[in-house]
């Protein structure tokens, strides 16, 4: 029996966007778990906002609490900076608005700090998205995992899932109080307890093997901590026999680096 398909059911396409720089706003927060939060900015500048694709991603740039405002865009683009997914957004033709998600570890992460700590009304900037992924077509199922860092892109790709199409979709959490939940059917969450993040996803991932491929033109999203990477193509190019071209597998973060920015990819931290 073969998986190869004649004619793919899908492509993965790219596009370049012009580059845009915004000013906005924290207007709101909203905790989903005791370390995972939703935030709101809003502002002028994010009238227009638009995510084209299925997997596009915008620098933020957020100002160190006491320090003076930016009030330029190059006064903005000094301050520290991370790669996130845009979750939503909108605007009534003068205000703007953009959802953001974001795991917190503790103390950790430049990123998680401000989402969890900045003041209502705390500046900050948000560039691109500098391109966009289109996934053209439908797939005939789909693989989705990662980490927390990982939900806002899963939310988005299972947002595009037709309906009746086979889909996997494997969240490492710490345990049942960590559970996002997620809009999106069979979600499975892989609970690490104590151990290093990304090791239970990792483990779930290597017991699936070639006779777990659905049928079909099937698409892999994986990403978590960095190692997870090796696991993730050993399982959709090795085993299920998938072209590299056609997944997108990612860490998103490092284990002990805490500015480690992920190659085209958000870290939640």
């Amino acid at each position: 029996m073969t998986h190869a398909t004649a004619i793919p059911a899908f492509t993965l396409e790219r596009e370049p966007l012009e580059l845009k720089f915004r000013f906005a706003t924290l207007t709101s927060r909203e905790w989903l778990t005791p370390t995972y939060v939703r935030v709101r900015v809003e502002g002028a500048d994010l009238v227009g906002f638009g995510s084209r694709g299925h997997d596009d991603h915008i620098r933020i740039f957020l100002p160190e609490p006491g320090a003076p405002a930016p009030t330029t865009v190059e006064e903005m683009r000094a301050a520290p900076s991370r790669e996130f997914t845009p979750l939503s957004w909108g605007d009534d033709g003068r205000i703007g608005w953009l959802d953001l998600e974001f795991a917190i570890h503790g103390a950790e992460g430049v990123a998680g700090v401000w989402a969890a700590t900045a003041p209502l009304g705390a500046l900050m900037g948000v560039g691109g998205p500098r391109g966009s992924l289109r996934i053209h077509g439908a797939p005939a199922a789909w693989l989705l995992a990662g980490d927390e860092t990982a939900i806002p892109q899963i939310r988005r790709y299972a947002a595009a899932i037709a309906d009746g199409a086979p889909a996997t979709i494997l969240i490492e959490v710490t345990d049942a109080d960590h559970e996002v939940p997620i809009d999106a059917p069979a979600v499975e969450y892989v609970h690490r307890g104590g151990a290093p993040a990304g090791s239970a996803l990792a483990a779930r991932l290597d017991a699936l093997t070639a006779q777990d491929r659905p049928d079909g033109d099937v698409f892999g999203f994986i990403a978590a901590e960095q190692g997870i990477v090796k696991t993730g193509r050993a399982l959709l190019v090795e085993r299920w026999g998938i072209e590299p071209e056609r997944i997108i597998v990612k860490g998103y973060w490092k284990r002990g680096e805490s500015e480690y920015h992920a190659p085209h990819g958000p870290g939640a931290r």
